[in-house]
């Protein structure tokens, strides 16, 4: 949607609010629904949105958190400027009468505030086109369909809820179309929405699905996923139901991923396929940097609960063809080729997950680093080195390294490391039901 499409449609009546918004560190939208008439006298002509800088430096509770640069109670908290990016302008049809702009966050002289999400991609972004590469991506994120609503499920405490097909549905026909009114919903409502839908499926699990969107450019393809994630939960709650993209909502079901595609692209090709070393080098970056960038592919301390022998979820940084007990799958060939990186879970923030993952891929290709052997047969029980399988050993890796630093910046680290260090600390002062279950009465 041009903005000269959106006044049209505003004088005209068929649209009267428009939300401003931008990814947090969670990867959740946060802004401002506007009045379509002030938004096109104001954000419209160059003003900014306003947001209180608190929001980059919020927990999931939405609590301020010390230790961030950016902003604290010491600073006063003030606020700093949502620009609209005006290519991301849409309808969002399961809404009525309104419009959807996704900000680049900025402070008052103009300068990008470089720990936001969006941002911190768009610098990785910025190094791949100083190469001559302009990196495209695509996700699949997998999910759980449950028949409870989001207030009944609160209201159990996210406990015993009912997936709303009571038995694995990996690619049935038959179960999924229990669930074709809600999921086509989704499929249109996001079509009509400007992105563009490939497929659904039933997933490895009971009520687990999976609907997948076509591939982009890096930007691009995240601000699609945030909206879509942001999306189906909007329908869910208005088709009396629920879903969730927690990596592992029970530990009895199988988690939910991520899978995410990334190639190269140079003069509007794949370079992949006439570039072999090129393709060498950037698959080898993203496993040598893997357990560096962990707490950029999964971001909680639920994440690593997800990695386990023999679950779909990958415990390896092995590399193999075709071969879904790596961490790093190859698919595709020619202009396809591709690596398919399965370590990210559904709660991975994909703008932080893509520019980690860009970052080492072109670590790879500026140093040249050279492939480990490929993995044949089962990853799992392989030696290859193992993914960090807890926030707290994600954590150390970043902290000892060095890649990150060089490639993302001490202010990004440094902000994502707070962050990861706040989410184990609140951890850690939980009593949980694991411990409630088995000690209360015998212990």
């Amino acid at each position: 949607m041009t903005l000269d499409e959106l006044a049209a449609a505003v004088t005209a009546g068929e649209v009267d609010t428009v939300v401003a918004a931008f990814t947090d560190m969670q990867g959740r939208l946060l802004g401002k629904r506007l009045d379509a008439d002030y938004f096109m006298e104001s954000a419209a002509k160059g003003e900014p949105v306003e947001g209180c800088n608190y929001l980059l430096t919020v927990d999931m509770e939405m609590d301020p958190v010390p230790g961030y640069r950016i902003a604290s109670w010491e600073r006063g908290f003030g606020d700093f400027n949502l620009v609209p990016d005006f290519a991301t302008l849409r309808r969002i049809p399961w809404q009525e009468a309104t419009a959807l702009v996704l900000c680049d966050v900025s402070w008052h002289d103009g300068k990008p505030v470089r720990p936001s999400p969006r941002q911190v991609l768009r610098a990785q972004v910025e190094r791949a086109r100083a190469l001559g590469f302009e990196p495209m991506f695509g996700s699949e994120l997998e999910f759980y369909l449950l028949k409870e609503t989001f207030a009944e499920a609160h209201a159990k405490h996210y406990q015993d809820l009912t997936p709303t097909v009571p038995y694995n549905l990996d690619y049935h026909v038959l179960a999924t179309s229990y669930d074709e009114g809600f999921i086509r919903a989704v499929r249109t409502g996001m079509k009509a929405a400007g992105i563009r839908v490939e497929s659904s499926k039933g997933e490895a699990w009971a009520g687990q699905q999976e609907i997948n969107f076509r591939f982009g450019d890096a930007i691009g393809t995240a601000d699609g996923h945030v909206i879509y994630k942001n999306g189906i939960k909007e329908l869910a709650q208005q088709h009396g139901c629920s879903v969730t993209f927690m990596a592992k909502p029970d530990h009895r079901w199988i988690g939910s991923s991520c899978h995410i595609h990334s190639s190269l692209w140079r003069d509007g090709r794949n370079a992949f396929e006439a570039e072999p070393e090129t393709f060498g080098h950037y698959l080898a970056g993203q496993i040598a940097c893997a357990s560096e960038l962990a707490i950029f592919l999964a971001p909680n301390v639920n994440s690593y609960k997800r990695y386990a022998a023999g679950s779909w979820a990958p415990t390896t940084l092995a590399w193999g063809e075709d071969n879904r007990t790596c961490g790093f799958r190859i698919v595709g060939h020619g202009q396809r080729l591709r690596p398919e990186t399965r370590i990210p879970g559904a709660d991975a923030n994909p703008y932080l997950a893509f520019a980690a993952l860009l970052a080492a891929g072109l670590y790879g290709i500026e140093n040249r680093l050279e492939l480990p052997p490929a993995v044949t047969g089962n990853a799992y029980e392989s030696d290859v080195q193992r993914f960090p399988n807890t926030l707290r050993a994600a954590i150390a890796a970043l902290e000892k390294g060095s890649m990150a630093r060089a490639a993302l910046g001490d202010d990004v680290v440094e902000h994502y490391l707070n962050y990861a260090r706040t989410e184990q600390e609140q951890f850690d002062r939980v009593v949980t039901g694991y411990e409630r279950e088995r000690l209360f009465e015998r212990g």
